[in-house]
Formats: structure tokens, sequence, C-alpha cells
């Protein structure tokens, strides 16, 4: 049995993780109301861990928490900008970490670590800061990252056993991805959960990924007659390729996520790729009540397993999107409140401690200092396969577009049924998106 956690199997790469528990601030008594915002809400894995977390540190403290966390998506993030541009921003934010926070960093609406630790010397400590990102802004670092993430592909196992298809491993490539999918489809199941016209994300990352290499990924094309820009007008062709042959579901460009999603986890379609938060969805969806860990369906849950996204050419199968890329900001509105200030440094030791991290991190990944040992016996299948896959992985690197952001993605992401269907060329596509992110 593996106990080491998932951290020491990618020692030196792309992962991260916490603070001490309430060491430089001291308990922040005093009834302190601090409003905080995290994505840690709806369906995600550690929403449960969250609350649990923080009422913890309200009786220990007897500060209160005013928690407004939502759901992260498009919406979240407009959100946040709104609300830092208004003033209405909260006191301690846990968000993105690359350019979604260049605005605030931007206009010194948040305090870096370093500052932090002028008053707070132990602030973050358990930390290797080296595994802290940068700010893409001014290089400081101010997130106190939690857990990491991972994305790749879940499989409904079901399906794949009545399409007489076997569960594919860390050779897989793209050439037998489509073999297999012409099985599933042959055998009358959708061999792609996806939502082109509406969450494309996942798919326009690993279509131009599998056109590049982990050294080159991260690298936005000059234009679009580069070695660059040409790897990403081929990933958008193979995106139609598989659309024109039939492995999307048929409302593919009309659908929601969350009517793609139902398909995969109801039988009826067989591929799904996502992040590794997509664990507890899964998990929710095997539960007679999504909100019950009691009710789970061990059986159901455990027609469903996690595999590596279909390599091609320098990308291998084991080369998957992942890192660091949320933790938690002190905003300069709570530092300079006198009264506020200990109170979220407190807050934000106790969340990143090692004592707490642990059950956020889970299937994912950490970089504590110091490792914590973890029991399988307390994890799921699905976790615990999640696990098996993490150990094989050969390389993490971030995803493309939280650097390619706004309407640069406009002509690619809302323009994918344009592009699948021919109405506009993938050139093109890609073209206007350079166009608008070199002229920003």
């Amino acid at each position: 049995m593996r106990k080491r956690f998932i951290a020491a199997m990618f020692a030196g790469t792309m992962i991260l993780s916490l603070t001490a528990c309430g060491k430089g601030a001291g308990s922040g008594k005093g009834q302190v109301e601090l409003t905080v915002t995290t994505t840690f809400a709806g369906e995600d894995t550690n929403a449960q861990n969250y609350k649990d977390a923080y009422q913890a540190w309200e009786k220990e403290t007897g500060n209160k928490v005013v928690d407004t966390s939502a759901s992260s998506d498009e919406t979240f993030k407009a959100r946040i900008s709104t609300d830092f541009e208004t003033g209405s921003e909260p006191d301690v934010l846990f968000f993105f970490n690359g350019a979604d926070a260049n605005s605030f960093i931007e206009a010194g609406k948040v305090v870096s670590i370093d500052e932090i630790r002028k008053e707070y010397p132990e602030y973050a400590d358990n930390m290797n800061d080296d595994l802290i990102a940068p700010s893409l802004v001014d290089g400081k670092k101010y997130a106190i990252p939690v857990n990491g993430y991972w994305e790749a592909m879940f499989v409904n196992t079901e399906i794949l056993d009545a399409a007489g298809v076997s569960m594919p491993d860390g050779s897989y490539t793209m050439d037998q991805f489509k073999a297999d999918c012409e099985k599933i489809k042959a055998a009358g199941y959708a061999p792609i959960a996806a939502a082109l016209g509406n969450i494309p994300h996942y798919w326009w990352e690993f279509a131009i990924f599998n056109n590049q290499s982990p050294a080159t990924h991260l690298e936005i094309p000059a234009s679009v007659d580069d070695a660059n820009g040409k790897a990403w007008t081929a990933g958008m062709n193979d995106i139609k390729e598989l659309y024109e042959l039939g492995y999307f579901p048929d409302n593919t460009l009309s659908a929601t996520d969350d009517e793609t999603f139902a398909m995969f986890t109801e039988g009826k379609a067989a591929f799904l790729i996502d992040g590794s938060w997509k664990v507890g969805g899964i998990v929710g969806a095997c539960q007679s009540d999504p909100e019950d860990a009691s009710t789970l369906d061990e059986a159901k849950l455990d027609q469903f397993d996690v595999t590596y996204v279909p390599g091609k050419g320098d990308r291998k199968a084991t080369d998957l999107v992942g890192g660091i890329s949320m933790g938690y900001y002190i905003t300069k509105k709570a530092w300079d409140d006198p009264a506020k200030r200990a109170a979220a440094v407190s807050f934000v030791e106790y969340m990143t401690s090692d004592s707490v991290i642990p059950a956020f991190c889970e299937h994912a990944a950490s970089a504590l200092k110091n490792a914590p040992e973890v029991d399988e016996s307390k994890f799921n299948s699905l976790q615990i396969k999640s696990m098996s896959m993490m150990a094989g992985t050969t390389s993490l690197t971030g995803a493309v577009q939280d650097l390619f952001q706004g309407d640069c993605r406009v002509s690619t992401f809302d323009g994918m049924p344009e592009i699948v269907t021919g109405k506009v060329s993938a050139e093109d596509a890609v073209a206007e998106g350079l166009a608008a992110y070199h002229n920003q």
C-alpha cells in the first residue's frame, strides 16, 4: 500500500503546499468578522472539507467567517474582477494565481507574501517557497497554495466492456483512441462526453498539447504561421476530425457541460476529459443523495476509472496538464484594517497548515515540506484509481489557456461549433485569437 502522498511522487515538479497553523498571528481572538471567498463550493470535492476547516477555526479563535464561495467558472471570475473594481473585494480570497489575478495585483489590491513576512516571519514557512507560483505582473508571490490539480481522462468501464474495448493504459495513442471510439460508436454509445458548444476547454487544451510537447506547450504562438501557431491550428483540426467521425454526442454543439457529464455518469458516453475536481462530481452521481456520502453506491462507482489522455507525437499519454493554479490571497483591504490583519493571517495559516491540508489533497497533490502519510483505506475506489494513475505520470505542464484569457479565446472557445462544422477555418479562428492576444 502506498502511504506517502502524491507530492512525494513529484518531488521537484509543479506541486505545492501550505502554511503553518496560526504561529505568526496568534489566535486572532476578538470576534473579528472576515469575508472569505473561495471556489470550494458546488461539486468541488473539497467543499465540505473547507466548511469543516473554517468552522473549526471559528471555534478555536472566536472569529467569524462570512463565506461567499461559489463554483469556479467564467462568471465567478468576472464577479471577482468586479468586486475588486468596486471596492467590494473579500478580506481573504482563494483564487487563481495566473493571468486571472493580474488586474487586482496591478491595482495593488492584494498583499505579497514578503510583505506579510515582515510582520509575521513564520507565515507560510511550512511551504517550499520554490513551488509557490510568482505573479505574472511583478514576479512577487502572493497566493499561498493548498492543493494541486491534474487533467486526465475518466472512463466508464461498463461501456468499454459492452463494446469490447480494453481499459487504456500509459501507452495509449490517438490512433488507438480513434479505433476504440469506432467500436464504442458501433455498440450504440457516444464515445466522448463533451459539450463543444459550451465547454470545449479540455479538448482544446489537449488537442494543442498533442501537436506540441511539454517543453513548448506554454509558449503562446507569435503568429498563426510559426511552429506553435501551426500546432494550434492542427489541434483545432484534430477536434474537427473527431466531430466529423461522429465521436461526440449528437447534441454536442447545443448541449451543456452538465448534460454531457450526465451522459457519462448514466452510461451513455464512454470517455470524459476533465480535471481532478471532477472526481467529486462522479462520486456524487453515484450517491442516492449527492450531499450524503453514506448513500454511495460502491458498485456503481467501481464502474468508473481514470487514465491518461491519448498521446500523439512528442507528447506521451503520461504527460498531463496539471500543477498548482490557485491559492489564498490576503487583500490590502483586510491588511490595512488593524483588527482584521491578524485574523486574516491566522485564517490563512490555519487553512494551509500541515494538519488541515491533507484533507484537501486526497487524490490530488501537495508540496508541503513534510508530505503527510495517508491510509488508502480511507479513500473510495475512484480516488485510489486516481492516485495510481498519477503515480505513472511523467510530467505535469500548466494549462496554456490560463495564459490566453478573455477575448483571445472567443474565436476558438465560443467559435468551436463553427470550426468543427467547417463554417470557419481553424487557421482563421486561431489567427483571430492570436491577434486579440497580441493587440491587447
